[in-house]
């Protein structure tokens, strides 16, 4: 199979540069590696300089969309497997890659994606976030495990992602003037579709952000209005029930483990979340001014005509 990678960029910093040299090293190398650049202002050409099977696209930030720039850098690529990162994703080993696509050994499988781990040091909260969200045990999704999973079903990451492009061309590529989510909106249509999604455990990254509560009612606000403005199965499950499973078993785990001190932050994190994401489920019935003052992507509304 031959496989290529696409990651959106914007003023890549020295982690892009770790990032890179840890891709090189893959024992599956990536044929391409597209780089969809947004603003070349703000792109280090150094970076690539070491690498000739890099393929910069620079474009306007106007012009960037979560669904569509991705869309662009696969319509480059004419490979069997094509992958996705983000530029903040650092692989853990050399094998991130061969363990990401042994999935598509099974025909069934349209999508897989690898997991995401942080630092405990560094972000207790969102490591043990990690840890619910991306367990250490592989497992195939499909339609037949909705009633089990819900949303989860779906669940999928563009951080470390990899897609067999002929189901990722039949399915149309991901959504266009989304405002994030296009990767779930993606899982979730090749499962309506009758395909799996493979979660491959060991081919794992490092990725966490350290948001702000205030960050995080943004972030689930946006997360609501992509599953709204989508719809599809996202009608049919729940999100707020695995939310509300995650922060009980996050608060259990704390008080088991006398890391009290987190739990301030943790409750606050928590409800914030719980704000964005219900105002985002009904951000149609929203005035402007306020829909402006609880998303995270401003420019979105702004350049889509959504508003």
């Amino acid at each position: 199979m031959t496989v290529d990678l696409v990651i959106p960029t914007y003023k890549p910093d020295e982690k892009f540069k770790e990032t890179l040299k840890r891709i090189s090293k893959q024992t599956v190398p990536f044929r391409n590696i597209y780089l969809m650049n947004t603003e070349e202002q703000y792109f280090p050409k150094e970076y690539v300089k070491p690498y000739d099977n890099i393929i910069v696209t620079h474009i306007s930030k106007s012009e960037f969309d979560h669904g569509g720039t991705r869309n662009y850098g696969a319509s480059l690529s004419d490979a069997d497997i094509i992958c996705f990162m983000t530029q903040d994703a650092v692989p853990v080993n050399h094998h991130m890659t061969e363990n990401l696509i042994k999935a598509f050994d099974d025909a069934s499988v349209g999508a897989a994606y690898g997991r995401q781990i942080a630092d405990p040091k560094d972000n207790y909260l969102e490591y043990y976030t990690r840890v619910f969200n991306y367990p250490p045990v592989s497992r195939k999704k499909s339609k037949k495990d909705l009633d089990e999973l819900g949303i989860k079903t779906f669940f999928c990451s563009n951080v470390c992602s990899a897609y067999r492009k002929k189901d990722y061309d039949a399915m149309g590529g991901f959504v266009l003037k989304t405002i994030f989510n296009e990767d779930m909106i993606m899982a979730s249509k090749m499962i309506d579709s009758g395909k799996s999604v493979a979660y491959q455990s060991d081919a794992v990254v490092w990725h966490w952000h350290n948001y702000t509560s205030m960050e995080q009612l943004h972030r689930n606000f946006d997360l609501a209005v992509s599953q709204v403005s989508y719809g599809g199965l996202f009608e049919k499950v729940s999100s707020e029930s695995e939310g509300v499973k995650m922060v009980l078993q996050l608060l259990k785990h704390l008080w088991k483990t006398h890391r009290y001190r987190y739990i301030p932050k943790m409750i606050a994190d928590s409800g914030c979340k719980f704000i964005g994401y219900k105002f985002g489920k009904s951000y149609k019935k929203l005035p402007k001014k306020l829909i402006y003052w609880f998303t995270m992507n401003p420019a979105y509304w702004e350049t889509k005509g959504i508003l």
